[in-house]
């Protein structure tokens, strides 16, 4: 980080800091964040306070408070928590809907007739433009302890494959991590999930994953996070592919819904 952005994330950190009973509130219902370490809750604290900071939230008929921004602003910092900030900049706006909303798609079929379609979600991502969040499932996230499911997570992974211009489940890889390796862990799972989802037999994971590439790591991120046995047991490479893109190893601790920690490697 250079001189002049450091003197502005501590001016940030500074003049806009998240409050201590909110902040602590927060990070103890949130089971996906108990495995961390002291010292990464505060690196994940100063990323949020700056990701808030940068957002501009914009309800549509639910009133934001502080915390539930806060709520959004954390799970949407844990997946860069060792990549850094600038990775989800290049767009502001934050759209949140009290329940799942109705998106109208245009698609094109194989006789290159267009057709309008009408699909409910509560959650979307645009390549240069907001992200649209249902907060009725991040609140389903926060209460029930889905493992498995995490809205905020999910578009954020979107957010970061979209960052060299396309949506094809290959974000943009570190010098270290070879695109062959990747490209075949991933394809090689995902072609075994959609065979399942067309026979019609019991998935590992969301059977969303099956629809493209993109939904893919998406799901796969959602359950490397909050479900990362799942990953290991069923797709060993794909995990040892996703430690190395998010630098976390999710599986070194741990916990249930109760608080119990175990360790699971």
């Amino acid at each position: 980080m250079n001189f002049f952005r450091r003197i502005k994330t501590l001016y940030i950190l500074h003049r806009y800091p998240i409050r201590h009973d909110v902040w602590f509130s927060v990070t103890e219902r949130l089971d996906i964040l108990h495995r961390l370490t002291s010292v990464e809750k505060a690196h994940l604290r100063e990323l949020t306070t700056i990701f808030l900071h940068e957002k501009r939230f914009i309800g549509v008929g639910v009133d934001l408070t502080s915390e539930m921004r806060v709520y959004i602003g954390v799970q949407a910092c844990l997946p860069i928590l060792h990549l850094g900030i600038r990775l989800l900049s290049g767009w502001t706006d934050i759209v949140v809907y009290p329940d799942a909303f109705y998106v109208n798609h245009n698609q094109v079929d194989e006789c290159g007739v267009a057709h309008q379609n009408e699909r409910l979600l509560s959650g979307e991502a645009w390549s240069k433009g907001p992200i649209v969040l249902s907060w009725a499932d991040i609140e389903r996230d926060i209460n029930d302890c889905h493992r498995g499911h995490n809205v905020v997570i999910h578009e954020i992974a979107h957010k970061l494959d979209m960052l060299d211009g396309s949506s094809n489940g290959i974000p943009p890889l570190y010098y270290h991590m070879l695109i062959p390796e990747w490209t075949t862990a991933l394809s090689e799972a995902y072609a075994e999930l959609q065979l399942n989802v067309q026979h019609h037999q019991r998935t590992c994971m969301n059977p969303y994953a099956a629809n493209s590439p993109a939904e893919f790591f998406a799901v796969l991120s959602e359950y490397f996070f909050t479900a990362p046995e799942v990953v290991l047991t069923n797709f060993p490479l794909v995990y040892r592919q996703l430690e190395q893109y998010y630098r976390q190893t999710p599986l070194t601790l741990v916990s249930d819904c109760s608080g119990r920690r175990s360790m699971l490697v």
